[in-house]
């Protein structure tokens, strides 16, 4: 023991440890952003799908449009909304849908640029959030070690 540690005694000498960076903390309000954001996409998702998303996606009704597009439609907006709700719980499953969310909406652009178009900004995001999890994630686990 030390002898700081003898004065305060063990209650104060471990408040020295809280007073850095609360990685659990910050997991948690990243996931929470996180889950807003994928709450809205899947929103917006549903409102092409319902038809408010001429305001967002000017085009042909969402019957109209091919297969394809709708499939995708469809996939994302039940996909991120789950997604989202199992982040703002803060469960693993959420982080799990999310990744899968996020790679599947990279893989698709990358593979079907017609159906599903990605800004190189918008792949960069996704990877920069992507590694944010995970930094954040292993952080806050190995935050107590």
């Amino acid at each position: 023991m030390r002898d700081g540690e003898v004065l305060r005694g063990p209650a104060q000498a471990g408040e020295a440890k809280k007073r850095g960076i609360r990685w659990r903390l910050i997991l948690v309000w990243l996931l929470r952003l996180l889950s807003v954001i994928w709450i809205g996409k899947g929103l917006m998702h549903w409102a092409t799908i319902l038809g408010l998303g001429l305001v967002f996606e000017p085009g042909p009704a969402f019957e109209t449009r091919p297969l394809t597009f709708q499939a995708i439609t469809v996939y994302f907006a039940v996909f991120d909304l789950v997604a989202g709700v199992g982040l703002w719980l803060t469960a693993t499953w959420g982080g799990v849908l999310w990744l899968l969310a996020a790679v599947s909406q990279l893989l698709l652009g990358f593979f079907f640029p017609r159906w599903l178009t990605l800004s190189p900004a918008l792949i960069g995001t996704y990877v920069a959030l992507m590694l944010t999890y995970f930094l954040a994630t292993w952080a806050a686990e190995n935050q107590d070690s």
